[in-house]
């Protein structure tokens, strides 16, 4: 049909393709689904226009360009606020950091009783000691006149006093540990 509407009008560019071996009826089959995506594609972008204009009014709406301002200035001071916290809570990690290492982590801790008298278990022997092995035995003996407590220096795992053995039994006890609290 198209064919008998262009040999009875014989238009000059269909001519012309028909000179180099394309159907004009092709060409303008082609043309036409190219058009009509193209009119399809052009109402989508005129969806997604009036979409993007909608945020645009609803984000300036009852705003004047000096509460804009406003909130903007708002947000940047909030920012600052949060880097002087996110600064101040950097400088606390670092002050915990640095204690860990002082801090008592390997602790041992041995219930007795001192004295045959006595019952319970109300004696007990203490020790704490830091990654250097530095630190203190703590011994407390009960009986019945009263309690006595002693405190005895521990330097890189040795002491310099006598130790009994219920003290000599929680140092090593102590300094067997890695890093984890014993059970009391």
């Amino acid at each position: 049909m198209l064919s008998s509407i262009m040999t009875n009008r014989k238009l000059p560019f269909l001519a012309m393709f028909e000179d180099f071996g394309i159907n004009a009826e092709y060409l303008i089959i082609a043309i036409l689904v190219l058009l009509l995506g193209l009119l399809f594609f052009n109402m989508v972008m005129l969806v997604k226009y009036n979409q993007l204009k909608e945020r645009y009014r609803d984000f300036m709406r009852g705003s004047s360009g000096k509460s804009l301002e406003e909130r903007i200035l708002t947000r940047f001071k909030q920012i600052d606020t949060l880097n002087e916290r996110i600064d101040d809570t950097i400088d606390r990690v670092k002050l915990l950091e640095d204690a860990k290492d002082t801090s008592f982590k390997k602790i041992a801790i041995h219930r007795y009783d001192a004295f045959a008298e006595m019952g319970g278990k109300l004696s007990y022997s203490l020790c704490l000691l830091n990654d250097d092995n530095d630190g203190f035995i703590m011994t407390s003996m009960h009986n019945r006149e009263g309690c006595y407590t002693y405190v005895k220096e521990v330097i890189k795992g040795n002491t310099f006093v006598m130790l009994s053995e219920e003290e000599r039994q929680v140092l090593d006890e102590a300094l067997s540990s890695i890093d984890t609290i014993q059970s009391m």
